[in-house]
């Protein structure tokens, strides 16, 4: 075990109880932590800007998960550390320790998926290695995968495949959900056909692939939940319920 010094926040374990007593949830809160102010006011014109703004985002929607971050995020802890230490310098927060055995692959089909992104590499840097585990990770969870990064709207996911996987985003070029078109890559590559009807706008799961893929993002939700609850707990008086 190695330990990392000088580290305000351990990381290894959040969610932690925010000092801001207006922060009304842990993964809003990691966010602001991380880059000093709400996903909702994220400038992301420039592109390292963008970076951040995505790193802090998957970071966030893993808290919001619960468990052991690194985790959550795919990550083996030392890569986690060294995340925060070089795209996050100002915000003192570390992971205490890793354990350079926890550099693990995870299960199969999370391997396959990071694998496609990392042979599809558009950038230089362990930024597009990281989101390779990070990305491919978060595919396995139920919602779109642009919710399940933390990202604010379909457009922020397209946006970092392009930049970071830009051969594999040009693939896709109906417009494909991109969990879909994951598999259908991984499929094409080892020469099987993933769909039984050979013309999409034929096909029963047609809405399944290329269905739209709007919605509120999950910390947008979250912060409207609570507010809703909050207001729920005020008497018209303005006295708060016990």
């Amino acid at each position: 075990m190695i330990a990392a010094q000088a580290s305000r926040i351990d990381v290894s374990s959040f969610p932690f109880a925010p000092a801001d007593a207006g922060e009304t949830h842990a993964g809003r809160a990691f966010y602001r932590l991380l880059t000093g102010r709400d996903p909702a006011d994220a400038d992301i014109r420039d592109n390292d800007d963008f970076d951040r703004h995505v790193l802090a985002s998957i970071l966030a929607a893993s808290v919001m998960d619960g468990g052991q971050i690194a985790e959550r995020a795919g990550l083996a802890e030392q890569d986690l550390n060294e995340l925060l230490a070089q795209c996050f310098p100002s915000a003192g927060v570390r992971a205490f320790a890793w354990d350079a055995r926890s550099d693990r692959d995870g299960d199969d089909e999370t391997a396959m998926v990071r694998d496609l992104l990392l042979a599809q590499r558009s950038t230089d840097g362990e930024i597009g290695r990281w989101l390779a585990a990070m990305v491919a990770r978060r595919a396995m969870e139920p919602n779109h995968l642009w919710e399940d990064l933390g990202l604010r709207e379909r457009p922020e996911l397209s946006r970092l495949l392009t930049r970071h996987f830009a051969p594999l985003a040009a693939r896709n070029t109906r417009n494909m959900r991109w969990k879909r078109f994951f598999y259908r890559m991984l499929c094409e590559d080892d020469g099987f056909v993933m769909c039984t009807t050979p013309i999409c706008t034929q096909c029963n799961d047609f809405d399944l692939c290329f269905g739209e893929e709007n919605g509120e993002s999950r910390m947008a939700e979250r912060r409207r939940e609570y507010l809703r609850g909050a207001v729920d707990h005020v008497d018209p008086a303005g006295d708060r319920r016990a």
